[in-house]
């Protein structure tokens, strides 16, 4: 599957590439990563959650980067979800903010693990990683991912209100919302 999002910083080049080049900054921001831990200058560790409470780990390292322009990195060795990516910073036309241009690419292996990672990213991939730029934007602009009333243990909300994408209305509801 490839994934592709963009989004617009308020803040400098420099300081948005030096916040996602800390990698260990990464789950602060990105709802289904659990924990990424540096384990040499271009290698990581990662830990992402799935349902039904299991995770999904692997290891990456960074592939191809410039400085304040780009990352590129894939998974190495035998990963439970195969992946690779880049991720571009670029000054943006009002001269004061960064885009972020992401492009992910990931495959699903076969297997039980591959089979509940493939019900977790069905949710909706390409609103998840639109979620995950919002949340950056939000952490780089203010400081913290801005939590409302309905959802204030972020995260931990995922388990108490699991999301599930648009679905028509059964008979049963058409019918139990027409009586009231």
């Amino acid at each position: 599957m490839e994934l592709t999002a963009t989004t617009t910083i308020r803040k400098p080049v420099p300081e948005v590439y030096a916040f996602w080049r800390d990698l260990e900054n990464l789950p602060t921001f990105m709802a289904h990563l659990a924990e990424v831990r540096g384990t040499g200058d271009r290698r990581s560790h990662w830990v992402a959650s799935a349902p039904f409470g299991e995770d999904v780990e692997w290891d990456a390292e960074i592939t191809d980067e410039a400085p304040g322009e780009k990352i590129g990195w894939r998974s190495t060795g035998d990963a439970d979800v195969p992946n690779s990516g880049t991720v571009r910073f670029m000054p943006a036309p009002d001269g004061a903010s960064t885009e972020v241009h992401v492009g992910l690419v990931y495959d699903i292996p076969g297997g039980t693990v591959g089979k509940t990672v493939a019900k977790y990213f069905g949710e909706e991939p390409h609103q998840q990683l639109d979620d995950d730029l919002r949340r950056l934007k939000q952490v780089l602009e203010t400081g913290e991912v801005v939590r409302s009333d309905g959802a204030p243990w972020g995260k931990r909300a995922r388990k108490e209100f699991p999301q599930r994408p648009a679905q028509p209305l059964s008979e049963s509801e058409l019918a139990k919302g027409a009586d009231e």
